[in-house]
């Protein structure tokens, strides 16, 4: 982006002093003979050269952009004049100019003041909006930072505490070895494998986003001695591997679940979790149940991001084919839907 900034400005500067040469070459015409006509339109160039770079890289940034915009309006006027006055006084002395009563020194005169007044309006004009081009960028490169650092706040937000917990549980069963305790490191060698490997990546495949799901809920439910009432309906498997997606979206939503659920923890909550596709659309739902003590706090964080980065993510991605609804359902319930078209 920067690239394409740096060559349009250098664009504008070449593209303008192209146009200021043919006119100067054409108004010198009329009073200058060749050799002498092109000498002095390269006098003329080299000349407003520095004018014109004096008011975009000195005078703009030092008056204009600072608020300071008498100063700026009385320095522009003193270099019209002086640049001017130079031009009146050392062109006539240096190159043989032919006035007579068709082509008098006033028409000479017009043509100074027009041409040192096009070089500074314009170089007044470039470099007052090259700043406001600038700012609008950095406004947008600061956005694009934002979301970032929003899926980069994703990617790192699995709880601490609870892969320490889990760790603490595998190690309490291993005085007694069982199918348990192997699965239990199978299952978090997985979501480590997707935090550490998976996250780094701009986008991976839906099913190593449900995989990293399923192994999550693989130890909550070995955790609980598999008595907890989560149901994962994945319909057209076969699409997950073919469709990429930003990471932990999917893992966010369902942590979001865990959180709020209260599973595990009171009696009769439950999380239902369906994908399917509709209508060139992917679909995926997560139905769950409500805490009824707010204060119940699970092994997924409080203080986790939500919806709103989620939304972030998706506005990036997918602004304008997506569909994203969160809130109350029947029987005091919670759902969460994320549609996008494909």
């Amino acid at each position: 982006m920067k690239y394409h900034w740096g060559f349009l400005l250098r664009f504008q500067h070449v593209f303008f002093f192209l146009g200021f040469i043919i006119i100067t070459f054409f108004t010198e015409n009329y009073f200058l003979d060749v050799p002498e006509l092109i000498w002095s339109v390269l006098s003329v160039i080299i000349f407003n050269i520095g004018i014109y770079y004096l008011v975009y890289y000195y005078l703009v940034p030092q008056f204009y952009l600072s608020n300071k915009y008498p100063e700026f309006i009385l320095y522009a006027l003193i270099c019209f004049l002086v640049s001017s006055l130079f031009r009146i006084l050392l062109e006539p002395a240096v190159f043989k100019m032919n006035f007579n009563e068709t082509l008098s020194n006033t028409k000479f005169l017009y043509n100074v003041y027009t041409a040192q007044g096009i070089v500074i309006l314009t170089a007044s004009f470039l470099g007052i909006t090259k700043d406001k081009f600038l700012i609008e960028q950095d406004f947008k490169d600061l956005g694009e930072e934002k979301d970032q650092l929003y899926l980069d706040l994703l990617k790192s937000k699995l709880n601490p505490h609870f892969l320490l917990n889990t760790l603490n549980n595998i190690y309490a069963k291993s005085f007694q070895p069982s199918e348990n305790t192997s699965e239990s490191i199978l299952q978090l060698s997985k979501l480590l494998q997707y935090v550490i490997y998976d996250t780094n990546r701009e986008r991976i495949s839906i099913a190593q986003e449900f995989s990293s799901i399923r192994a999550l809920i693989g130890l909550y439910q070995l955790k609980f001695n598999n008595l907890l009432d989560i149901t994962f309906d994945v319909q057209d498997e076969e699409t997950l591997e073919l469709i990429e997606i930003p990471p932990s979206i999917f893992l966010t939503l369902f942590e979001n679940a865990l959180k709020h659920s209260a599973i595990g923890i009171e009696k009769e909550s439950f999380i239902r979790v369906k994908y399917t596709i509709q209508n060139h659309e992917f679909f995926f739902e997560i139905v769950n149940s409500v805490a009824k003590k707010k204060t119940l706090v699970n092994d997924v964080n409080n203080h986790g991001l939500g919806n709103e980065a989620v939304i972030s993510i998706l506005e990036k991605y997918y602004a304008g084919i997506y569909t994203f609804v969160s809130g109350a359902a029947a029987n005091n319930d919670y759902q969460t839907m994320l549609k996008i078209k494909l």
